[in-house]
């Protein structure tokens, strides 16, 4: 009887001890894949020649996109203010809405001529500031950053367009823009970056930076700007089609954002090639924002360099305004209301 007592207990021992063994060796197994895991990293990949020699050159004309003056913005107050300053306005609206009214002392300027207008007519450094505008001031936004990319560091885009000017003019465009049509249809959870991959083949026929910026600059006003953007409607309608670009603070991102949308942190990524390689250089890709104003200047960096990128218009404000004023408070929302209309006069021609 002591005897089987015995081999009991020393059975019990051994299969502790392989149990406690196998249990061990287990973890250490699994440890030591985690720490494999963990020390994979994404191979880097080189950019092609041309992107690599329009970053350069951009380096060497100062890092604008994150400088202190990105986005280039000035209010309709200020413009209004300052209209015996010595500053040229530039509106870009067609000629026809241009005659009905526009601020006093404004040349029109149609917005495929703007390189040839700068270069030909105008010595744009004789001014202290040249104000684009246009009826909403998103085309104004997307010129200001390519001009200002050109070095016409004195370009800025008023906010809101002719409809922060003048109501009756909001009333055809921002003031029928703004919906809360597709808030039920945003999503909170975060989405990652696509993988590393080359930029966009510009094939510009160029080797040295001031001549691919030159050939690009052109090449984006000549293709005008309808191109460049896009509306909440197309987006939300098939959000998978889309390499959607959240530009914004983290706490608006979180607090909702379109389907599939990733966030991209300002003054985090333009100009910094592993953050732009992250970018599909094969999809459409759509960045928006709070207004449209900041993603009209992103949208004009990415099309430099070849992205197939559009801004989407009137930003948030276009799907989701209720809730920005509701969260205006807390997340420092910009939702436009009549509050952002000033009361200026117009002249006709």
């Amino acid at each position: 009887m002591n005897y089987f007592k015995t081999i009991t207990q020393i059975f019990a021992v051994v299969l502790l001890v392989f149990l406690i063994s196998c249990s061990g060796g287990g973890n250490k197994t699994k440890q030591v894949e985690l720490t494999k895991s963990a020390q994979v990293k994404t191979e880097p990949v080189e950019i092609n020649a041309e992107a690599k020699a329009l970053f350069s050159y951009l380096v060497e004309m100062g890092d604008y996109v994150n400088g202190r003056n990105f986005p280039s913005l000035i209010k309709a107050t200020s413009v209004h203010d300052e209209l015996t300053k010595n500053n040229h306005i530039i509106d870009l609206r067609d000629s026809k809405v241009f005659a009905k009214g526009h601020i006093k002392g404004a040349v029109n300027v149609e917005f495929t001529q703007l390189p040839n207008y700068f270069t030909n007519h105008i010595k744009p450094f004789e001014f202290d500031r040249i104000v684009m505008v246009c009826s909403t001031g998103q085309m104004s936004s997307y010129s200001a950053s390519l001009l200002r990319l050109m070095g016409y560091g004195n370009v800025y885009a008023m906010r809101w367009g002719m409809s922060g000017w003048n109501k009756d003019i909001a009333a055809d465009w921002w003031l029928g823009a703004v919906s809360s049509e597709y808030a039920d249809k945003l999503e909170v959870n975060v989405n990652e970056k696509a993988v590393v991959s080359d930029f966009p083949k510009m094939n510009s026929g160029k080797t040295g930076g001031d001549e691919i910026m030159n050939t690009r600059f052109n090449s984006l006003f000549e293709a005008g700007f309808s191109d460049a953007i896009i509306s909440a409607e197309k987006v939300f309608e098939q959000p998978g089609n889309y390499y959607t670009i959240n530009y914004d603070r983290r706490d608006k991102y979180e607090a909702g954002h379109i389907p599939g949308a990733v966030r991209y942190k300002p003054n985090g990524t333009l100009g910094i090639v592993e953050e732009m390689q992250t970018i599909p250089a094969d999809k459409e890709v759509v960045v928006y924002c709070g207004t449209g104003h900041n993603s009209g200047f992103v949208t004009a960096y990415l099309r430099l360099f070849g992205y197939n990128a559009k801004t989407l218009v009137y930003g948030n404000n276009s799907f989701m305004h209720n809730k920005m004023i509701q969260d205006k408070s807390t997340l420092s929302w910009l939702p436009f209301s009549e509050a952002e209309i000033g009361d200026y006069p117009v002249v006709k021609n």
